[in-house]
């Protein structure tokens, strides 16, 4: 394979895979009573000089010198590991991968989750059964939140688990619950039935700068409890390829492997500051490049997923472009901040402002933008029917657009299997219609998706991703049109279905 092809993002391991600065400067009376060590005196006992003034006779420089930057000591990595570490527990999954025409020989899925993490210790793939399911068995990491059994981790550590459990670094053990997971964040929030747990103390990301010293501790490879160490390289970073992130990751250089999924990121002071999420690697290991989820993002999905059972996000409806020097200055602008729009989806929250292509975002709710992800991850942390003020360059001038937000959420999945054939038997389909992009991208003007198959369709041969374009030979836009078809009972029914490039006809029989 050429190596440039294994660049990639890897979703670290869980579902996993689908599969010193002088210790007498401390009081260990208390571990984070100092998280940082006291100023080291002269050899001689007394306080350290403050810097000398400059000789007044030497002429005076044309600009100030800059301040010497003193270096200091890291910080009590040993205090917030016996404080905290207690809290942060493995997640194993166990569960079952439906094989479809995306997944590739031998019914392993095309996918970093699988690919990355084929052979490793505790991964386990079998050849699919002859209902198309591939088992599947993973572990991660993740940390407790609330002293009543609260945890945070990753979507994908639970992606598709059945069975999830949790051990704790005591060694007991939890069948876990899953309260909710949003994909868009990578967030997901488990509950065990237990009291009094230790738990982690969350910090303020946004206080963290880049440089400062951070701590992740997870289980790699299934090492539980290993921490390792290291500095945050940038914030509000974008990842490589995804333009429409909800989430402002923070870089670091911790090493993070497969496993490190889900498990806590902490800051000098001992409060967590992120998730761990994804590395970027050319060999599936760690390379020095780790993003986690900062808390403050996670906490927000937390509070909506243990209020609904889910989180929802809102939409403008654009599709964004970087700005650089030569565009920044063929619209006008004398540096390179903000983002251009460069399309308007129709019937977006965008469209009913009036927004255009070529139109400039500068701010957001007064609030200035540096990059494209700044508005992205924004807006998406905001709630559909909220209302934005943006300040918009367009024909060389600035001005307000209000756009009430739309949602992020594709329209509502519905089960056309609701309805029944004569002798009780369900078509056994979810679906939705067709977005634009993807109607426009699949060359079809009408189309439903195939989001889940069981029963009557699964059995005749229809898979998830098959566009419904017709039942019964009348053409299909809308999930009432094939309830519709079903409400004679019949006990056959003809789906034609593009699959790929091929259109087929498909016969279910309900009866």
């Amino acid at each position: 394979m050429n190596p440039k092809l294994m660049t990639r993002l890897l979703v670290l391991g869980a579902a996993a895979t689908m599969a010193a600065g002088s210790a007498q400067a401390f009081d260990w009376s208390s571990p984070l009573k100092s998280i940082w060590p006291a100023k080291t005196a002269q050899a001689d006992g007394k306080p350290a000089p403050a810097e000398a003034a400059p000789d007044a006779a030497a002429p005076a420089p044309a600009a100030a010198a800059a301040p010497k930057i003193e270096p200091t000591q890291a910080p009590n990595y040993r205090a917030i590991v016996q404080q905290y570490a207690p809290a942060v527990v493995g997640v194993t999954i166990e569960g079952v991968h439906k094989v479809t025409a995306e997944d590739g020989p031998a019914g392993l899925p095309d996918d970093p989750f699988f690919q990355f993490f084929r052979g490793m210790p505790g991964f386990q793939l079998r050849m699919p059964r002859g209902n198309g399911e591939v088992p599947v068995h993973g572990q991660g990491s993740g940390f407790i939140i609330s002293a009543d059994g609260l945890i945070l981790t990753n979507a994908h550590v639970v992606r598709e688990a059945r069975e999830v459990t949790v051990r704790l670094q005591d060694r007991r053990e939890f069948r876990a619950r899953v309260l909710g997971v949003d994909p868009a964040t990578d967030v997901a929030v488990l509950r065990i039935d237990a009291k009094g747990l230790p738990t982690v103390r969350l910090g303020d990301p946004k206080q963290l700068m880049v440089g400062d010293y951070v701590l992740a501790i997870g289980a790699p490879y299934g090492l539980e409890s290993t921490a390792t160490s290291g500095i945050v390289s940038a914030k509000g970073r974008s990842l490589p390829g995804d333009g429409t992130s909800y989430v402002p990751f923070i870089q670091t250089d911790a090493a993070i492997n497969p496993g490190n999924s889900g498990g806590p990121l902490f800051d000098a002071a001992g409060g967590v500051v992120g998730i761990n999420a994804q590395i970027y690697s050319t060999s599936g290991g760690f390379q020095g490049l780790a993003f986690a989820v900062p808390i403050d993002v996670a906490m927000h999905v937390k509070d909506q997923i243990v209020a609904t059972g889910k989180a929802q996000h809102a939409r403008l409806g654009v599709a964004l472009q970087e700005l650089n020097q030569p565009l920044a200055e063929s619209f006008g602008l004398s540096k390179p901040d903000g983002a251009v729009i460069s399309r308007v989806d129709a019937d977006s929250a965008a469209s009913a402002a009036g927004l255009k292509a070529g139109d400039v975002i500068l701010k957001i709710d007064g609030v200035a933008v540096q990059r494209s992800g700044d508005i992205s991850s924004r807006i998406g942390m905001m709630q559909p029917g909220e209302k934005i003020t943006l300040q918009v360059w367009r024909d060389r001038a600035t001005r307000e657009v209000t756009a009430k937000l739309g949602s992020a959420q594709p329209e509502k999945t519905a089960d056309a299997g609701d309805e029944t054939g004569e002798a009780g038997g369900k078509l056994g389909l979810a679906l939705r219609p067709l977005t634009r992009e993807e109607r426009s991208q699949a060359g079809l003007d009408r189309g439903l998706v195939v989001e889940e198959v069981s029963g009557a369709a699964q059995r005749a041969g229809v898979q998830p991703g098959d566009i419904v374009m017709s039942v019964n030979g009348a053409p299909v836009t809308s999930v009432d049109q094939v309830r519709q078809s079903l409400k004679d009972k019949p006990k056959t029914v003809a789906l034609l279905v593009q699959r790929g490039d091929t259109q087929l006809f498909i016969p279910v029989r309900l009866g």
